[in-house]
């Protein structure tokens, strides 16, 4: 049996909320959910280091920002030599280009992302947040966030 969850995480993978903010924006997803089975799978959940928040099978390409080239591979391999430091940086050099960037400014056809707190619901009913409604989980929390669809 396979898993959906809906993600939000903030645009500052190291940024983190107040227990307050934090409610308060767990509120406004569960008021966006169209029913109790889907709010019953709704958390909070802060971590001590970033975290990979990946979008499972939903992946299909992740691609530079700068010259657009596949990542070929050599993306597994940053993510382990940051996870294995603790992601204390999400700088990397990517090997197409040379250019310097951040594993969460790469194009990942289908999003997914880094962060350090995150609100999830398992089991949504639902597909993606509308602009508007993103806006207003944004606005409780107090800080940009964006949405990851996972599919596991």
């Amino acid at each position: 049996m396979s898993d959906t969850y809906l993600t939000l995480i903030p645009t500052d993978p190291h940024w983190q909320p107040t227990r307050a903010a934090a409610d308060r924006a767990r509120a406004a997803l569960s008021a966006l959910l169209p029913d109790a089975d889907a709010r019953r799978g709704l958390a909070a959940t802060w971590h001590d280091t970033v975290e990979v928040v990946h979008c499972g099978a939903n992946l299909k390409t992740i691609r530079c920002p700068h010259c657009g080239a596949d990542s070929d591979g050599w993306w597994g391999e940053a993510v382990q030599e940051r996870y294995d430091e603790g992601f204390s940086t999400l700088r990397v050099t990517v090997p197409c280009c040379g250019t310097e960037t951040s594993l969460d400014e790469l194009i990942y056809d289908w999003p997914m992302g880094f962060a350090s707190f995150r609100i999830t619901a398992l089991y949504p009913n639902r597909g993606w947040l509308a602009e508007e409604e993103l806006a207003s989980v944004t606005a409780a929390v107090g800080h940009p966030l964006r949405q990851i669809l996972a599919h596991v």
